[in-house]
């Protein structure tokens, strides 16, 4: 009777350490932790590249407002010295003296990226395209940002759909002889 009672003792013992040992078994990588993903650097120089290239004979640069464009170089000189929050604020001013400017949005949403603020990019991206030319550089930069996000964030279908679009932004001139 000792005995019957000792293994009815340890049973709930020996359940626990072959649930524990089944927990600590490796399970199979995610996809995420497989994919490489791209530094915030690398994804920013993808995003440049986009305008850079996009060269369509639709290029639409709107008037500055003094104000506006005073904010946006001192938030460059922030970006290039890596003060990214003082950026961002001196970019937020902007944008309460010009709230429909694509190219602020846009320019905010790739500081945005600085900040690892991710999903505030990709709306902020999205919102530049909407109100922006949807051709030309701004609209490459627009769309290269999405898909660079969609693909950080794992869905491939949606950083698809974001590069093929990258390539709608394109419109080519007439031939000139």
């Amino acid at each position: 009777m000792f005995q019957r009672t000792l293994r009815l003792a340890t049973l709930p013992a020996a359940l626990a350490v072959a649930l524990l040992a089944a927990c600590s078994q490796p399970s199979a990588p995610s996809a995420q932790a497989t994919r490489p993903t791209h530094s915030d650097e690398q994804i920013l120089a993808s995003i440049r590249a986009a305008g850079e290239k996009e060269k369509s004979v639709i290029d639409v640069n709107p008037l500055r407002d003094p104000g506006v464009a005073a904010l946006q170089d001192a938030a460059d000189g922030d970006l290039r010295t890596g003060q990214y929050d003082a950026a961002a604020g001196k970019l937020d001013q902007a944008m309460k003296l010009s709230p429909n400017s694509p190219d602020l949005l846009q320019d905010r949403a790739e500081l945005a990226i600085h900040q690892k603020d991710y999903a505030t990019a990709e709306q902020l991206a999205r919102r530049s395209y909407e109100l922006g030319p949807r051709l030309g550089p701004l609209c490459a930069r627009n769309w290269q940002t999405v898909a660079e996000l969609r693909e950080r964030a794992g869905d491939e279908a949606g950083a698809a759909t974001a590069a093929k679009s990258v390539a709608q932004c394109h419109v080519e001139g007439l031939p000139r002889y």
